[in-house]
């Protein structure tokens, strides 16, 4: 770690309006990185005051998400700290003392335009090609007046005053100075007429009182960038570090990924959702790891990451602006090598829920046993359950058309197995080192290939064409239940 990095203070600030997506994931990924490489603080804040659009129980599915994904935050809801609370829904008297402040000083004014007028206008700017803004219409009011109506009952907003000369310049700090002419922007809503503060001002308020050091959040924000700089300004406090994150495209590169689409993944086995791709079996290692060279890399060549590596590694100097295409095919290969990463044990009791979900009986102990052999031919956890579901079966009933090797009649094929059956029985166990030795001398002696000999027993032992292992699977299921089901075979094939 730099020297030179003090102890960051950063936020996640999600609105829980859904569930969690990729996008939150990774600047929740950023902010955790930086805040443990400089250790310093992660803080989960709540940004709920979006009362239409709040979703019950989407607060606790963003928990959920980040302790799946290994991001334990330091101060936040459910744990409390030092600048609570972290809900915004419990702050609202706060940010109504910060907008009377901007009121009193002049930077900001009471408006009492209603819906129709500001309808009229905005029509108005249409038909002139002019872009739509707020026509100033209350900018100039007196104090005394604008408060004898508030007396009178009429229902107001509080705008920034924006500075309609000269040009403001903000830094974000991928992509340098950024210059607008204050002519261009509008007088923004901070407070709407129910008195909740809008984003502008509560978020800029909070982050200032949390002492909040570098703001990590989507590039959407740059159009209202400026705004929030003046916000700080009008204040008189010390701005953060401003960090506006690359956009997400579609797989195909043509377009910003939505939420809309979704649907259309998940017909392919894949979600921009965490909950989702929890869901479908994949690691939280490999969303981490994929989701971190999305905007960001170490060097030209090294991808594979676990948490701490991104800890020790992580710089914000080395993000990226340029949008970002998704790309499952690298996702299913991150998955894959983090798979192979695990420990059997582990393998074993992250695999067991999907069996259990699918109704099987799971033993631990023989799971275990199963891990090290299935762990090369699964992409994603899910993937274990058709893999090696036969293991936990009473019987399995074969596909007639399956059993009969390639090049061999039925009655070849059951004569074959026959063979096989027979071999088998003459030993009193079934271990891999003693029986395949003389399995593969049997298939010299019926002149068959291995693989049409080992085909039949495949079928016969497993129900599937595509399996373990076939004599390590032999091994774990054990001699009396192998025996049975090459019987049973026989007799499908007969």
């Amino acid at each position: 770690m730099p020297d030179s990095l003090k102890p960051v203070r950063v936020r996640f600030a999600p609105s829980p309006t859904g569930h969690m997506h990729l996008g939150s994931a990774r600047t929740a990924l950023y902010d955790y990185l930086l805040a443990k490489q400089t250790h310093g603080q992660f803080i989960l804040r709540i940004e709920d005051t979006d009362v239409k659009r709040y979703v019950p129980g989407a607060e606790e599915e963003l928990m959920e998400g980040l302790r799946w994904l290994g991001l334990e935050w330091d101060e936040g809801p459910d744990k409390g700290g030092p600048y609570g609370p972290y809900r915004q829904s419990e702050r609202k008297e706060i940010y109504q003392k910060y907008a009377q402040q901007l009121v009193d000083e002049g930077k900001a004014f009471y408006c009492f335009c209603t819906p129709e007028h500001l309808s009229r206008v905005r029509e108005d700017q249409q038909r002139r090609k002019i872009p739509p803004h707020y026509d100033g219409t209350c900018r100039n009011l007196s104090r005394e007046e604008a408060e004898e109506r508030i007396k009178n009952g009429e229902k107001y907003v509080i705008r920034f005053k924006t500075p309609k000369e000269g040009a403001t310049t903000v830094h974000d700090h991928l992509r340098g100075d950024i210059t607008v002419e204050n002519h261009t922007l509008d007088d923004y809503i901070l407070v709407k007429s129910d008195g909740w503060a809008l984003y502008h001002l509560a978020a800029m308020v909070d982050d200032h009182l949390m002492k909040i050091t570098h703001v990590i959040r989507g590039s959407e924000w740059l159009p209202t960038f400026p705004l929030h700089a003046m916000l700080y300004r009008a204040f008189g406090w010390e701005e953060p570090v401003w960090v506006h994150l690359s956009v997400f495209l579609k797989p195909s590169g043509k377009g910003k990924m939505s939420k809309r689409e979704s649907a259309e993944l998940i017909k392919d086995g894949y979600s921009i959702f965490i909950k989702e791709l929890k869901q479908l079996g994949y690691l939280p290692e490999a969303v981490v790891n994929w989701t971190s060279l999305m905007g960001w890399s170490y060097d030209d060549h090294t991808e594979f990451f676990n948490l701490p590596d991104l800890v020790e590694k992580f710089s914000i100097d080395h993000l990226n602006p340029s949008p970002a295409a998704i790309n499952f095919t690298k996702f299913d290969y991150f998955n894959g090598l983090h798979i192979r990463a695990l420990t059997d044990a582990d393998l074993a009791q992250r695999v067991k829920p999907f069996f259990v979900e699918q109704g099987y009986q799971v033993e631990d102990a023989q799971l275990l046993k199963i891990a090290p052999i299935i762990k090369e031919r699964i992409g994603t956890l899910d993937e274990a359950v058709p893999m090696a579901g036969f293991f936990f079966k009473q019987e399995v009933t074969p596909v007639r058309e399956e059993l009969v090797a390639k090049g061999l009649t039925a009655e070849q094929s059951a004569a074959a197995a026959q063979k096989a059956l027979d071999l088998l029985s003459s030993y009193s166990t079934i271990d891999l080192n003693v029986v395949e030795p003389p399995m593969r001398e049997l298939a010299d002696q019926l002149q068959l290939s291995i693989g049409q000999l080992f085909g039949i027993l495949r079928v016969a032992v497993t129900g599937q064409r595509v399996s373990p292992p076939l004599f390590e699977s032999m091994e774990i299921i054990g001699r009396d239940v192998v025996l049975e089901r090459i019987k049973r075979a026989i007799a499908i094939l007969q």
